[in-house]
C-alpha cells in the first residue's frame, strides 16, 4: 500500500519554529510530527510514502533519508511549483500512487495527530465497498469546521456543510482518508479542494463513507493546539504504553523525558511536559504544559508553563516564561526575565521582560 501526506506550505502559524525547519519536522513529543504518521503507516503495511510539498523538499528528504533505512519504507517527494490546494497534489502524484495492484491508498494531512487507527479504516473501507473512506472526529465547537453529515448506521456520507451557522452535526473531517485509485480520475491537475470539490461529488453518488475516529484527535498546526495535542497524546500514551512516561517524586501527571536529558534536584515537572534529547534542567525548576526541545538548558529555579522552548535555547535563573511564549531556535532568555506570551524569532537574546504577548524580531 501507498500513502500521500499533504505537507503543503510554509507553516506560518507555527513560526518561529518553522523558520528553522519545515513544519512536519518540528518536534512533537520528542520526534518530528511527520514521523508519528510514517511509523503508524509502516505498521499497517504501507511500503511507500509520498510527501506532497511546495517548500524546501531537499531539507525534508535529506532529513527523512535516515528514517527510510531505519523503518524500511520508501519516502519520495512530489513537488508543487504552485500551491495546489488539498486535491491538486493527488493529481500531481498520480503516477506515484497508482500501480497494478489496484489497492486503495491513504491521504493524510500532515498536521493531524491521533492514534492513527489505520487497520480499522482498512477493514471499514473493504466492508462498505464504496470509493472513498474518510475519518471524522466529534468536536464541541463544530461551527469552526466543515461538518460531515452522515447516516449513523452505515457511515454513508450525505453532505458537507462548511462552517455551519445552525447545528447540523458535530462530526468534522479529521484529515485522514483511504481512497480507491478511481478517485484520481475525478481530480484535475489544478489548485482544487478535496473537501469542497471532490468529496461532495462522490457523496452525491453515495460512494463516500465516514468512520468516527476512536481516541483523540488534534490539528497541531498552531501553538495553542500543539500544547493541547501534547496533553491528548500523553494521555493516550498513558493508556497504551505507560512505561514510556517518566516516574518519580518530582513528576506530576504525564511527562515524557528523553533518556539523554538531565534533570536536577528539587524540580517539579508536569503535567503534560515533553523534554527532548540532551536537555539540561537545573535544580528547582518548575515545568508544566510545555515542550522543551533538543539541547535546551533551563537554569535554576526558572518556571515555564504553556510554552514551547525551541532547540538549543536557554532560559535563565528565576526566569518566568508563560502564556503561549514560543522561543525559536537558539534564543537566550536572561536571568530573572518574565515573558508573557512572547513569540521570539531565532538567535535572539532577551534582556528585558515581555509583559504582553508580542513578536520579538
Amino acid at each position: 500500500m501507498k500513502a500521500l501526506i499533504l505537507v503543503g506550505g510554509f507553516g506560518t502559524r507555527l513560526r518561529p519554529l518553522t523558520l528553522s525547519v519545515p513544519k512536519p519536522l518540528v518536534d512533537f513529543a520528542n520526534k518530528p510530527m511527520i514521523l508519528h504518521q510514517i511509523e503508524a503507516l509502516k505498521a499497517v503495511g504501507v511500503t511507500e510514502v509520498v510527501l506532497a510539498i511546495n517548500y524546501q523538499p531537499e531539507v525534508m528528504l535529506n532529513f527523512l533519508k535516515e528514517f527510510e533505512a531505519k523503518l524500511g519504507i520508501t519516502i519520495t517527494c512530489s513537488q508543487e511549483t504552485e500551491p495546489l490546494g488539498t486535491a491538486g497534489p493527488l493529481a500531481l502524484a498520480r503516477d506515484k500512487l497508482i500501480d497494478e495492484s489496484g489497492e486503495p491508498f491513504f491521504v493524510l494531512n500532515s498536521d493531524v495527530i491521533s492514534e492513527y487507527p489505520f487497520k480499522e479504516i482498512i477493514e471499514f473501507h473493504k466492508a462498505h465497498g464504496g470509493e472513498a473512506s474518510i475519518m471524522v472526529t466529534k468536536v464541541d465547537e463544530p461551527s469552526k469546521y466543515g461538518v460531515v453529515v452522515m447516516e449513523e448506521s452505515t457511515g454513508q456520507v450525505d453532505k458537507f456543510v462548511e462552517k455551519p451557522k445552525l447545528f447540523v452535526g458535530n462530526k468534522i473531517n479529521a484529515g485522514i482518508y483511504l481512497l480507491n485509485p478511481s478517485v484520481l480520475d475525478r481530480i484535475e491537475l489544478r489548485p482544487t479542494s478535496i473537501e469542497k470539490e471532490v468529496f461532495p461529488k462522490i457523496a452525491a453518488e453515495k460512494k463516500l463513507y465516514a468512520m468516527v475516529l476512536p481516541g483523540f484527535w488534534m490539528d497541531i498546526g498552531q501553538p495553542r493546539d500543539y500544547i493541547t495535542g501534547l496533553r491528548l497524546y500523553l494521555d493516550s500514551l498513558r493508556k497504551k504504553a505507560s512505561t514510556k512516561l517518566a516516574t518519580g517524586s518530582h513528576i506530576v501527571g504525564n511527562v515524557l523525558v528523553h533518556e539523554t536529558a538531565k534533570i536536577g534536584e528539587g524540580c517539579l515537572i508536569g503535567p503534560d511536559v515533553a523534554i527532548g534529547p540532551g536537555c539540561v534542567v537545573e535544580s528547582g525548576v518548575r515545568l508544566s504544559r510545555c515542550t522543551v526541545m533538543r539541547g535546551v538548558r533551563i537554569k535554576k529555579h526558572a518556571c515555564i508553563s504553556s510554552s514551547i522552548i525551541g532547540w538549543h535555547s536557554t532560559v535563565g535563573q528565576w526566569a518566568r516564561v508563560e502564556n503561549m511564549t514560543i522561543l525559536g531556535e537558539d534564543v537566550h532568555v536572561c536571568d530573572e526575565i518574565y515573558s508573557n506570551g512572547g513569540v521570539v524569532l531565532p538567535h535572539k537574546e532577551i534582556k528585558s521582560s515581555i509583559l504582553k504577548p508580542e513578536i520579538v524580531m
